[in-house]
């Protein structure tokens, strides 16, 4: 059993890539990201990896979508508006149906910004940020550890659904230190299907990854050929997890440092005899409707509690809409890089309870 280890959110999810088999990474220097491509810079090389910095977001992201045509696992990382730079390429990658992985480790915006931990990202990354019909998985660690696991799954996820994946990861989680398990290192080979397999195909033809399709029936074909793929990862990668949910006064649903706060909400709840539960989505998308839905369906309220102005909120509200539940949904959302306190919280928790009544 590996030792536990003192370590960054980013260095974690830097490691955890380096375990998972990243044989190519490609960045750009973009604060509160940072520590992972100067890890990776270290760490990549010293394994006779591939490490570039890119001159711009637009040209690693292209990198890495040539690097994973090419077979190898590949990633990239930076924090929301050099994410929305990369948008472009991550429409190629999923039109062309590309294994790769990216990390966004939100910060506040719109614009530059500041760089304080954000969750505004969360449409950008769960509604396929780019132009046309795709989606992406995105998972949330809400620790060091998370970061690692969920980075590690990501490259295992990107394999077998080929498309990529977004771990969204916010500033503060990037940033904070903590105690962590790192996973076992593994190999991988190149896949038949990519580019770099043609050495395993002797006599056949060099195989051409794109997404350009130029015959609308047949770009329509692939897509809904993608989107049934969506559907099967619906039925097999939802992930979440539950906290004290059963027989509650009131759900508090958050992801990431929001829903750690939430877990100093409930423990003040308790001193006064208030039952506060709290579901956390682990993947963003596909997003837990049922369970939570389940959850909805015993008419409590529930409250939303992001580090944005309303978007995980969004998600909440269809979860009771589909359980068919009359549950109220409120929201206590930040923006700009503000995080929520554990009074205000609870104290939000009690002001929906008191519209309940």
């Amino acid at each position: 059993m590996n030792e536990k280890v003192l370590m960054k959110g980013n260095d974690a999810i830097s490691e955890a890539a380096i375990r998972a088999g990243c044989q190519a990474y490609f960045g750009y220097p973009i604060t509160p990201q940072n520590e992972i491509p100067a890890y990776m810079s270290r760490h990549m090389l010293e394994k006779k990896r591939i490490f570039i910095q890119a001159e711009s977001e637009i040209a690693a992201m292209i990198m890495v979508y040539g690097a994973a045509c090419a077979g190898a696992r590949a990633m990239t990382s930076s924090s929301s508006p050099g994410i929305s730079l990369k948008q472009e390429g991550i429409s190629y990658a999923a039109g062309a149906d590309v294994p790769l992985v990216v990390v966004n480790v939100n910060r506040g915006g719109p614009g530059l910004g500041n760089i304080a931990p954000a969750q505004s990202d969360y449409f950008q990354s769960t509604r396929g940020g780019g132009h046309g019909d795709y989606r992406c998985i995105v998972l949330a660690p809400k620790n060091v550890q998370e970061c690692a696991d969920l980075t590690y799954l990501a490259f295992d996820l990107a394999d077998k659904y080929r498309m990529p994946v977004i771990v969204h990861a916010d500033g503060m989680i990037g940033q904070m230190i903590e105690g962590c398990v790192l996973p076992q290192e593994k190999t991988t080979a190149k896949y038949d299907w990519s580019a770099g397999g043609c050495a395993k195909r002797p006599g056949k033809k060099a195989i051409h990854i794109t997404s350009i399709d130029l015959v609308p029936e047949s770009l329509e074909a692939k897509t809904k050929e993608r989107f049934e793929r969506y559907e099967k990862i619906k039925a097999a990668e939802i992930r979440y997890e539950e906290t004290d949910c059963a027989d509650v006064d009131l759900t508090m649903v958050a992801f990431g440092t929001s829903a750690r706060v939430c877990l100093g909400a409930q423990k003040l709840a308790k001193k006064e005899g208030i039952k506060l539960g709290i579901f956390r989505p682990i993947t963003l998308w596909p997003f837990p409707y049922e369970a939570l839905g389940k959850i909805a369906a015993n008419g409590k309220p529930l409250l939303s509690v992001e580090m944005s102005l309303g978007q995980l909120v969004e998600d909440v509200k269809l979860s009771a809409y589909y359980s068919g539940s009359k549950s109220t949904v409120h929201l206590l959302g930040h923006s700009g890089g503000v995080i929520p306190t554990e009074e205000e919280v609870f104290t939000a928790c009690k002001q929906a309870l008191a519209k309940a009544r």
